[in-house]
C-alpha cells in the first residue's frame, strides 16, 4: 500500500477538518493548535508559515522542531490500525495527530491528551 498520496497532501488542506471535528464536539481551534504544538514543537508563527506555504505532511513533520518525547505514550486505534504498531515513521506521526484530535473530539481532558 502506497502512502505517498497523504504524504504529499498539504497540511493546510486537512487542518480545517481537524478543527471542524473538534468544534462539532464543543472543543476549540485553540485546543487543536495546542495539540499540534505539543506534538511537533512548532510555535504559532512557524506553524502559520507552514499553513501559508501549503507545506505537505512529509515536510511538515520533517521540519518539526521536536516531536514530543512522550509520543510513545499515545496508544490506541485509528482507522482500524494500532498507532503504536505503525512501522512507517511519518505515517505513525500523522496517525498520532489523528488520534489526539479524536481524543479531543471525544471529550478527553487536555491534560490526558497531552500525556501529562
Amino acid at each position: 500500500m502506497s502512502n505517498t498520496k497523504i504524504f504529499k497532501m498539504s497540511f493546510a488542506s486537512v487542518y480545517p477538518y481537524y478543527i471542524q471535528k473538534a468544534e462539532k464536539k464543543g472543543r476549540t481551534k485553540a485546543e487543536v493548535d495546542e495539540i499540534i504544538f505539543w506534538l511537533t514543537g512548532y510555535d504559532e508563527s512557524t506553524f502559520k508559515k507552514h499553513l501559508d506555504s501549503n507545506t505537505d505532511f512529509e515536510n511538515f513533520f520533517a521540519h518539526a522542531p521536536q516531536i514530543n518525547p512522550n509520543v510513545s505514550k499515545i496508544t490506541g486505534v485509528v482507522c482500524g490500525v494500532r498507532v503504536e504498531n505503525i512501522e512507517d515513521k511519518l505515517m505513525q506521526q500523522i496517525r498520532y495527530l489523528d488520534k489526539l484530535v479524536d481524543e479531543l473530539a471525544k471529550g478527553k481532558a487536555m491534560e490526558k491528551i497531552l500525556r501529562k
